[in-house]
């Protein structure tokens, strides 16, 4: 029975444990990120892949930083034939690199070589793409480089965002390793090595990304706003308070106003003008210090007093 130690922490990489666990194989020890404080709260919270090990009885191994850690020998010395990881959030040392003998692998959301990085999804909607993937490859030192193993293309509608993505690409991910595995562990497998002339990066969104500028064009605008929901959540301003835009949708209304100005006010929708003579309608928002809530409901209670005129920055 082929070993593993399977590495992974947020909800994407749930489903590809089960299916590890369901298919018979021998999985040593599944390695997370560390529990975090989630929330206003800040309730200390297990990541997803935490949730599903201990659900499966599997030991879990959660290092702060895997590199000259204690953790990182307690997993090498476990002698797993192979390593799998699925955004995992970490850069695994070359020492573990080469451990395994069937090497590591990794399952990663986008076509490479497009979209090397902690963000694929995010990157994928927020720049209007119409079509992703996901990626079986091996891994290497230098991000995402390894060679391709295995690929599958998903389309990217209009009103997809990243959560529903995510869980699309899961889907996807979790049947692509299941078909691809055996010949991995044969070595029988393609392996074709990465064009780097076509290389492009998703690095982790910053805070400067989240917020909106509403110069740029409604459909910009629309990209972010859905390439940012659930998380971390597009933001502007509001007579200097913070609101996130959670939903949203471009609306074909034509006046001259500055961009990021009130244009249209109706009792479950407001509209913002962009760049371009362009707009926006806004559907769901949470004010500072408030839970996301519907626009019926903002305009009926902390934002009543908003007015055609009114000016997002």
């Amino acid at each position: 029975m082929t070993s593993i130690i399977f590495m992974g922490t947020p909800a994407f990489s749930a489903p590809i444990l089960r299916m590890l666990v369901e298919e018979g194989y021998d999985v040593l020890a599944v390695v997370t990120q560390p529990d975090r404080p989630v929330g206003r709260k800040k309730v200390l919270t297990a990541p997803p892949v935490k949730e599903e090990a201990v659900k499966l009885g599997l030991p879990v191994i959660q290092p702060t930083k895997l590199k000259g850690s204690e953790e990182l020998q307690e997993i090498i010395a476990l002698h797993a034939d192979i390593i799998i990881t699925a955004a995992f959030g970490q850069l695994l040392p070359k020492e573990l690199l080469d451990a395994p003998e069937l090497g590591c692998i990794n399952v990663h959301a986008s076509l490479l070589p497009a979209y090397r990085g902690g963000a694929p999804i995010h990157q994928a909607i927020i720049d209007g793409q119409d079509k992703t993937g996901v990626t079986i490859m091996y891994m290497e030192e230098k991000l995402d480089a390894g060679d391709i193993i295995a690929q599958c293309e998903v389309s990217i509608s209009h009103t997809d965002d990243t959560g529903l993505l995510f869980d699309k690409l899961s889907g996807v991910g979790t049947d692509l390793l299941k078909e691809t595995l055996p010949s991995i562990i044969s070595k029988t497998n393609n392996r074709v090595k990465q064009d780097e002339s076509l290389v492009t990066y998703a690095k982790n969104i910053s805070r400067e990304q989240e917020r909106i500028d509403w110069n740029k064009s409604a459909l910009e605008i629309h990209n972010q706003i859905r390439g940012l929901h659930p998380w971390p959540v597009a933001y502007t301003t509001l007579e200097g308070q913070s609101v996130k835009i959670w939903k949203a949708d471009i609306m074909q209304v034509k006046t001259k106003e500055l961009p990021g100005t009130v244009v249209k006010v109706e009792s479950d929708y407001f509209v913002v003008q962009t760049g371009f003579e362009e707009a926006i309608r806004i559907d769901e928002l949470q004010p500072a210090g408030k839970k996301k809530m519907s626009v019926v409901d903002y305009l009926r209670g902390v934002g009543s007093k908003l007015r055609i005129g009114d000016k997002f920055e």
